[in-house]
């Protein structure tokens, strides 16, 4: 019986992060796992912070995850990972999408955006493992750009981690687009899946 599982997918508006939990969610109570998830919203609707909690297990009460409970971070935009650092521990796996977007707070001079090597050192102190995936270049690869969330959806399965059966998850993912956009979505899953794959062995 599993007791707690975790997982944080951080990004910002745009990004299909909510889309992501929510089949997640769904695939998880088809496997008749009990699910508890919570989402923050940024200001902006497109290129605020969103992040989205999934929380998996018969001893999971509330929606947040517990400082250092997090089991696997699905960071699609790498400062996003690097904000929510404080749930990660020895024992947490990090998947980062490694297109940044840059907040227009930078932009216009009022903040600085981290360099990808400084964000990749500092979540590599406190997790187990980085796994670098670039979400858009798979995303091409399948045929859709806006599909990238597939594809770091397909890496977070493809750490062998998810306590979610990936036949119930694949099952989902194809019931919920129409059957033109099906194909794509899977295909960029699938690509992630076995990217992480690699970078894991």
């Amino acid at each position: 019986m599993l007791k707690e599982f975790n997982v944080l997918i951080t990004g910002v508006g745009g990004q299909g992060v909510i889309l992501m939990s929510e089949l997640l969610g769904k695939a998880a109570v088809r496997d008749d796992l009990k699910v508890r998830g919570s989402e923050t919203l940024g200001m902006a609707v497109r290129g605020g912070s969103v992040s989205s909690t999934i929380r998996i297990g018969s001893e999971v009460y509330g929606p947040l995850i517990p400082t250092g409970k997090c089991n696997i971070l699905i960071g699609m935009e790498p400062a996003e990972a690097l904000r929510n650092i404080a749930c990660l521990s020895p024992s947490s796996l990090v998947i980062l999408n490694l297109r940044k977007i840059v907040p227009f707070t930078v932009l216009q001079g009022k903040s600085k955006y981290p360099s990808l090597d400084e964000i990749l050192e500092k979540l590599n102190l406190v997790s187990r493992q980085v796994i670098r995936l670039d979400a858009a270049q798979l995303a091409e690869e399948a045929g859709n750009p806006i599909t990238a969330n597939m594809a770091m959806l397909g890496g977070a399965f493809g750490t062998g981690q998810m306590p979610v059966k990936l036949e119930t998850l694949k099952a989902i993912i194809q019931a919920h687009f129409p059957a033109k956009l099906a194909p794509v979505n899977m295909k960029a899953f699938d690509l992630g899946y076995h990217a992480c794959q690699q970078a894991i062995h």
